[in-house]
């Protein structure tokens, strides 16, 4: 009887480790992970804006993600010039038309956003690339950043520092 149990016992712990390690089930079709942080949700946002209409400018799609409903802070937008550029140390952000940070109202909160629109036939990848490697998670005195997201779709480039998310811990 010992080992009969002993053996149900093993087996149902094995079943319970299954059932946790299952990852959830996505939807058919469905190519894409659901975004679960702040800047993928966003980025989604971006990209599915941008297809809705992909004349948007660089100052509507800041203003319009400023209204996404994970945002949870005043948030304001600003067109910036090439050049230094807040989160990025002393790098100089060049080669972009039109650029437009997004942050919050309060420096505090350790987030800050910019959508940039390329000229037609620049190297996308190049300027992710040199945005990616410049990006300070720590540019925020007292505060940093858990994660950076950057892309693109067509010449317009998505980039965000945040926190993963804005519950409480």
């Amino acid at each position: 009887m010992k080992k009969f149990a002993a053996l149900l016992l093993a087996v149902m712990m094995v079943l319970a480790l299954a059932a946790c390690g299952e990852e959830a089930p996505q939807a058919s079709g469905s190519a894409e992970p659901t975004p679960t942080t702040v800047g993928q949700i966003l980025y989604k946002d971006f990209k599915d804006k941008l297809s809705a209409d992909p004349s948007m400018s660089a100052q509507a799609m800041a203003d319009a993600l400023l209204t996404n409903e994970i945002i949870q802070f005043m948030g304001a937008s600003m067109p910036v010039e090439n050049g230094l550029l807040m989160g990025f140390g002393n790098t100089e952000i060049t080669g972009f038309q039109e650029g437009v940070m997004f942050a919050p109202a309060i420096g505090s909160i350790p987030f800050i956003g910019y959508i940039f629109t390329l000229e037609e036939g620049a190297d996308v990848a190049a300027f992710e690339q040199l945005l990616k490697d410049n990006a300070d998670l720590r540019w925020n005195i007292c505060t940093e950043a858990e994660e950076t997201v950057v892309g693109s779709q067509g010449n317009k480039v998505f980039f965000v520092m945040a926190p993963m998310s804005f519950e409480e811990q």
